[in-house]
């Protein structure tokens, strides 16, 4: 915090979400990309690749782009009513926005985004329980759309719905996706058993408030939550079904959807916009399901292209009206007042 205007304080963010930073960070993914394509257009042997992105429909593309915007705006739509039901519009707006942006430069399965929401909601004064409560909460149910779909698109394919497969890659998926989920549920009762004071105590009755709130806010049925969080899922899955169009292959819906959540771990590694992880976890399990190698690499390039700087450029008005925020006094919505958690 530093003085600023007439003497009187301003906040600004932290040190890891400074423009600066993030400046950085941009460059060092930009040049990454940029070392991916030289890769793809000139290393021998990538002809077939290099065919396939010669010849890309433009159109198919660009409804790619307009779903990765639904996409950003599910994370949206669930923003507020998770975090705070009285969040005004505007904030879970900027919110949103900001976590999404900071989450396609930052990896770690877009913990790095929920960092800021945290930040900007405990200046805001919301209790800091409150914030890791409902922050777990909102991780949950943002990665059970992905479970459930696995449950349900695995059992169609094993009962022979769409291409063959065997069941190691269709009913198997669905039983871990399944037992993950009913794991995730049964933390609380496991988790409550935790005594002490210290920090591994302190953090696992954390997890176990997360989980039962994540419980609570789906057993409301709040549209806002439920077609968020499906939404989010739904259309970033169908930009990646959009770049295979875009390449003039046809690769089925249920194999992009199965394929989606194991390629996604790849994101997971400390890899500046999860580039590298991403695209190698999405490639390799995309072609155990059958795509081939050249449909693939051509696919998940576009896709990473389209996920990386979507939300990135969504962010950026965002970013900067989140930061002159926090330093107006005419903007008391930017953090509503703290409610029960």
């Amino acid at each position: 915090m530093s003085a600023g205007g007439r003497g009187n304080p301003t906040l600004s963010l932290p040190d890891e979400f400074n423009s600066r930073r993030l400046r950085r960070r941009i460059l060092q993914v930009s040049a990454l990309f940029v070392a991916i394509a030289l890769l793809a257009w000139l290393a021998p042997g990538l002809d077939s690749i290099r065919s396939r992105l010669d010849h890309a429909d433009p159109a198919w593309l660009l409804l790619g782009v307009a779903l990765e915007v639904a996409s950003c705006a599910g994370y949206v739509l669930m923003f507020g009513p998770i975090f705070c039901e009285r969040m005004a519009r505007r904030t879970s707006v900027e919110l949103g926005l900001a976590e999404l942006g900071v989450g396609s430069l930052i990896p770690a399965g877009g913990l790095g985004g929920l960092a800021l929401g945290v930040w900007v909601l405990r200046r805001g004064g919301m209790p800091a329980e409150q914030i890791a409560t409902r922050t777990v909460a909102f991780f949950l149910i943002k990665c059970a759309a992905n479970f459930a779909a696995v449950a349900v698109v695995g059992l169609v394919m094993w009962l022979g719905v769409g291409p063959t497969e065997s069941a190691a890659l269709t009913i198997l998926p669905a039983a871990l996706a399944v037992a993950v989920m009913g794991g995730v549920a049964a933390l609380p009762v496991f988790l409550r058993r935790v005594d002490g004071d210290g920090r591994a105590a302190r953090a696992a009755r954390g997890v176990a408030r997360g989980v039962r709130e994540a419980l609570r806010l789906l057993g409301t049925g709040n549209p806002a939550i439920i077609f968020g969080a499906l939404g989010y899922w739904a259309f970033d899955n169908l930009v990646l079904w959009a770049c295979f169009r875009g390449f003039g292959a046809h690769v089925a819906l249920t194999v992009v959807l199965m394929g989606y959540l194991i390629g996604q771990l790849g994101g997971l590694l400390p890899i500046p916009g999860g580039l590298g992880g991403v695209e190698g976890g999405l490639v390799g399990t995309l072609v155990v399901y059958g795509v081939s190698v050249r449909d693939a690499v051509a696919a998940v390039l576009a896709y990473r292209v389209i996920q990386f700087w979507i939300p990135l450029l969504l962010s950026l008005p965002a970013l900067v009206s989140l930061q002159r925020g926090l330093n107006r006094p005419e903007r008391p919505d930017l953090c509503a007042p703290p409610i029960s958690a």
